[in-house]
């Protein structure tokens, strides 16, 4: 005992005056603090590290050794916390009492810690603090990582001790640097925040793992949609079990770390979106699970912040969009184009190698519209296989650009074939009929008179026809637009498949206009050019060169039926029965116009006196039974707006030449005022003849056979009688 007091006195021993007789043990700091400490382990079972029952106690005993080894309350705090937080440590973290008890007591050194200035208790206090902090900053940084169902119930513990010890040491750094003292709160969220942040992005890596790991095991699907999965599960688990216990220190928890989750993900996407040189199916899922994801992220945000200050549009303004429709949408466009011009090189490729010849054609239309109807069918399907989310707002884009290779694709079919215009001869010059000459005096054949093929406009100049040429790219039309009907019903059915929608609302505008339009206006053309060109260049010889000519009774309308009729048959067979009566009425019209310009324009060696008119008649109404066919032809409304125009004329042949002179005379002065010295005026061609016409009675009076047209003639205009 000697030995151990001599010991004792010398380490206790302080000189702090005359005399050595005292002894300050308070004044042994630190070693006061590690007895204290170790006497402080009284409170806890040696067996399991547990509170002991006797606590209370216990605390009596220990207070009385303050005053011996210079302890106060606040240092009691300090090492009691200690002792607690790491007798919960030392348990495994299962002895949520244990953690509770530091919780509590961590408050009340909080509070301490902003009363005192106390250099000594300050340095313990930053010792202790700092300690607790990393250990529990370690965890609550991957706090995705240190949690799970079974051990969540210490979270809350945990973030607490974490927040209070981050409080304390913001008051003694502001007062170490004499910074502004940070307000609590602002102390508090930038923690919590942190917390979550940090978690999250260690988090969002492991799950950027577990995708690569995936991939090279052979998985087929794309990283990023596997990842796209794993974010939004993580994001429901963030919502659900971490954020309600952060909400308690951050009102906003959930959406710090949704804003942090959308942010880590919008990195991965936009750097695969920077890569993007074609939508192919990976892609397209890639980009709608970004999509979906973006989709549902944005909406956590907004029902968690709903409440806040600003409702939550600072953070929304921190979650750039990804834009993946938008990428989509252009990837949608690029490949739209790529088949459309594809398309149209392919049209140009084979157009050039159609032959439009019946005989090669089975079905008497071109092979090429239906290949090409063929490939855009096979188009649409590979449109609506692509999965994607905006078909029925996307497929306009590729509707528009194969209209317009549709359209392309009928005008090169009527393209060199003539037009109504190039195909009706320009009118000869006025002339007089040549009365005097011995071809009316004798009934004698007509000499053969010269084919007008220069007059007709033909474009067959190596003279073969080409006019079943011409009905094998009418068929062709008409089969592409009969197709185009068939194809919007299938679009509407391919659309229902893939989307929700109603096929019987108006709300799908699914229609080739320009192409409809096309088909319709080069079956128009076509029609009028089969009608023209058969008239005014293949029937030429039985029309111009001989109906009427030297004589009307010689040369009458038998030989234009007969040539007529082979061709109506041709008609019949070749000609597609949707388009037939078509084409047929533009050779009708072609007939009647033939007729009257045989009549109102034929040249000197047609005349014709008021008898010859019942002649025309009888042919005439030949003309117009060939159509009707006894019922079996076109109807007779058809026949009749057609034949209208001749029908006004013929009463103009059996008037005689007086009136007609009278007519005439009447008909100058209505639109030039009366006659000069000089004569009258020469009156313009018509759009359209008509018996009221000065133009049309003149064209009469010039092929009436008598001497009062021929003296009228000559006084009026001195018309020659030849070309």
């Amino acid at each position: 005992m000697e030995g151990l007091r001599s010991a004792v006195m010398t380490l206790a021993g302080r000189s702090l005056g005359e005399t050595f007789d005292e002894c300050h043990w308070a004044d042994g700091f630190p070693l006061n603090l590690h007895i204290y400490q170790t006497l402080i382990e009284a409170c806890f079972d040696t067996e399991d590290g547990a509170v002991v029952d006797e606590i209370d106690e216990v605390v009596d005993l220990l207070m009385k050794t303050w005053v011996i080894l210079g302890i106060n309350q606040m240092l009691h705090n300090l090492l009691f916390t200690w002792a607690l937080f790491n007798h919960f440590v030392m348990s495994g973290q299962v002895d949520i009492e244990l953690l509770s008890g530091a919780e509590n007591q961590l408050t009340e050194v909080v509070k301490d810690a902003k009363t005192t200035k106390d250099p000594d208790y300050c340095d313990v206090l930053s010792s202790i603090v700092s300690s607790i902090m990393c250990w529990t900053e370690k965890r609550l940084l991957a706090y995705h990582e240190t949690f799970n169902p079974s051990n969540i119930d210490s979270m809350q513990g945990i973030v607490s001790i974490g927040v209070s010890t981050a409080k304390i040491l913001a008051e003694d750094i502001s007062h170490e640097y004499h910074r502004k003292r940070k307000q609590e709160t602002h102390v508090v969220y930038s923690r919590v925040e942190n917390y979550i942040r940090s978690s999250v992005r260690t988090a969002f890596a492991q799950r950027m793992e577990e995708a690569d790991s995936m991939r090279s095991s052979g998985n087929p699907i794309p990283v990023l949609s596997i990842l796209a999965k794993g974010i939004g599960d993580l994001a429901i688990k963030e919502k659900s079990v971490y954020s309600p216990i952060l909400n308690k220190w951050h009102p906003l928890a959930t959406s710090v770390a949704i804003t942090t989750l959308h942010s880590c993900f919008g990195n991965e996407i936009k750097q695969f979106i920077a890569g993007l040189i074609e939508l192919t199916p990976d892609t397209a899922q890639v980009l709608k699970e970004a999509d979906k994801l973006e989709k549902d992220l944005v909406k956590i945000v907004v029902e968690d912040s709903v409440d806040s200050d600003d409702g939550g549009k600072s953070l929304i303004r921190e979650m750039l969009p990804y834009e993946a429709e938008n990428v989509i949408a252009n990837l949608v466009k690029a490949w739209v184009k790529e088949h459309v011009d594809r398309l149209k090189g392919w049209i140009d490729r084979n157009l050039q190698q159609e032959t439009w010849n019946p005989k090669n054609n089975r079905k008497n239309f071109a092979p090429s519209s239906v290949k090409m109807m063929q490939i855009i069918d096979e188009i649409y399907q590979a449109f609506f296989q692509l999965p994607i989310t905006m078909h029925s707002t996307l497929h306009s884009e590729l509707t528009t650009g194969l209209d317009r290779n549709i359209q392309y694709f009928a005008s090169k079919l009527k393209t060199g074939c003539g037009t109504q215009n190039t195909l009706i001869p320009q009118l000869p010059h006025l002339t007089r009929c040549d009365v005097g000459s011995k071809l009316f005096k004798k009934k004698e054949k007509p000499p053969v008179l010269m084919k007008r093929g220069s007059q007709v406009g033909s474009t067959n100049t190596n003279g073969v026809s080409d006019i079943p040429g011409i009905c094998v790219r009418i068929n062709t039309l008409y089969y592409v637009q009969t197709e185009l009907d068939n194809l919007e019903k299938k679009i509407k059915t391919y659309l229902q498949n893939v989307e929700s929608i109603d096929i019987s609302t108006d709300e799908l505008n699914i229609r080739f206009d320009l192409s409809q339009a096309a088909c319709q206006e080069g079956i128009r053309q076509l029609c009028e050019t089969f009608g023209y060109k058969m008239v005014f260049n293949d029937l030429s010889h039985v029309l111009f060169d001989t109906l009427y000519a030297g004589g009307t009774a010689s040369n009458r309308v038998e030989p234009l039926l007969r040539e007529l009729d082979p061709i109506l048959k041709m008609i019949s067979v070749i000609v597609d029965k949707g388009v037939r009566n078509r084409v047929l009425t533009a050779l009708m019209k072609g007939s009647f116009d033939g007729l009257l310009l045989v009549l109102l324009a034929g040249g000197p060696t047609r005349a014709f006196t008021v008898q010859d008119s019942q002649m025309i008649e009888h042919d005439f109404r030949a003309l117009r039974s060939l159509y009707v066919a006894n019922g079996g032809g076109l109807l007779n409304e058809l026949v009749d707006k057609a034949s209208s125009e001749v029908k006004n004329i013929l009463p103009l042949l059996r008037t005689d030449t007086a009136t007609l002179i009278e007519r005439f005379k009447q008909a100058i002065s209505e639109s030039y005022g009366s006659a000069t010295k000089s004569g009258f005026p020469m009156p313009p061609v018509p759009a359209q003849w008509s018996p009221n016409n000065p133009n049309t009675i003149l064209r009469v009076l010039c092929y009436r056979n008598d001497e009062m047209a021929t003296k009228f003639l000559k006084k009026a205009y001195n018309l020659p009688k030849k070309l």
